[in-house]
């Protein structure tokens, strides 16, 4: 298959050294003119993934016109925060009919919207039966090492999703297929919030008993809003919702991860990111997270606290300590107990 891929960051450029050990042919954009040179012309992204020799399958370049021509499939791998202005740019030249696997974590601050609503909005699709979702614990660096690796694929389209699977599995790539676009675009957003807040806490130099009360009680803050969204709550107990959680939190190659750290160690959010050459999503999503329990009336008091260290100046110790204060009390909440309920009955 010609399958485009939009975005030639560190995660773009790995989905596409995948899809080429799968004999795809593959159409890369990256953004910068340079990025494109140095792949044609060394066949490597000395930018974002140095080190990895790239198949002369992987064709990039910096127009979208000419990334999109003849496609069957995009994978749409840029930041939540410009998915739309590159949207806008795909529009002209993307014919309707064209599934997209959405690999990109991040919710879209203004709108609130989860990426497939916002490329459904700005493709004008009217619903997502060639959207799917691609999500779960997977560092770049990883992948193209051949370390088993193994992510949810959420797609309505049971078909589709069949079809994805097999294109992108090896004997190191494995693929759990999931309807729940909701709940796994979620767990890839949402994990990246925690994630800050796990960095938080060893930059103060906590230990693993910290962390550990972040992660759970940071996953039922996500299950308690995915459930409120419409989500199934058992998709947070899967790989892009645990799995990627415990990822993100403790892995050293985590960018979110990395970010709390510094902060937790007194550098300021500025800073940190000026320093940074790839984005971290959990920044954006803190500000989206925190506006959507607003609106769902969901209590998170992780993503509240994590919001007030990096947006109003709270210090990262005192807001750990404001989170003991309120810990304790009903394990299991309130909402979850009565999805369970139901199912049994």
């Amino acid at each position: 298959m010609k399958i485009a891929v939009i975005g030639a960051g560190s995660w773009g450029t790995a989905l596409s050294w995948l899809l080429s050990q799968r004999e795809h042919e593959v159409s890369l954009w990256a953004y910068e003119a340079e990025v494109a040179v140095d792949i044609n012309g060394g066949h490597e992204n000395t930018t974002y993934l140095p080190g990895v020799r790239l198949s002369e399958s992987i064709v990039a370049s910096s127009e979208i016109k000419e990334v999109l021509s003849d496609v069957e499939w995009v994978v749409f791998v840029v930041p939540s925060h410009v998915a739309r202005d590159v949207l806008g740019q795909m529009r002209p030249f993307l014919s309707p009919d064209i599934p997209i696997i959405i690999a990109t974590k991040g919710i879209e601050r203004k709108s609130l919207m989860l990426m497939s609503e916002v490329i459904c909005e700005e493709l004008g699709r009217e619903n997502c039966g060639q959207i799917a979702v691609l999500s779960g614990p997977s560092f770049a660096k990883e992948l193209v090492q051949s370390h088993p690796t193994a992510v949810s694929l959420a797609c309505e389209n049971h078909r589709l999703a069949l079809r994805i699977e097999k294109a992108f599995t090896t004997s190191f790539f494995a693929i759990f297929l999931s309807p729940d676009l909701i709940g796994v675009q979620l767990g890839g957003a949402l994990k990246n919030v925690i994630a800050i807040a796990a960095g938080g806490s060893d930059g103060l130099g906590f230990g693993s008993n910290t962390k550990a009360i972040l992660m759970t009680r940071g996953l039922s803050e996500m299950a308690r809003l995915g459930i409120a969204m419409g989500a199934d709550i058992n998709t947070f107990y899967g790989q892009s919702g645990m799995g990627d959680l415990f990822l993100t939190c403790g892995g050293a190659l985590s960018r979110n991860r990395k970010l709390g750290e510094e902060i937790g160690a007194g550098k300021s959010l500025q800073e940190i990111q000026k320093s940074m050459k790839m984005v971290a999503e959990g920044v954006n999503t803190t500000e989206s997270a925190l506006a959507l329990s607003e609106k769902y009336h969901v209590e998170m008091a992780i993503v509240k606290e994590i919001h007030s260290v990096l947006f109003e100046g709270k210090s990262p110790k005192q807001a750990v300590m404001d989170l003991m204060s309120r810990a304790g009390g009903e394990e299991i909440p309130l909402e979850v107990k009565q999805i369970r309920k139901q199912s049994l009955s």
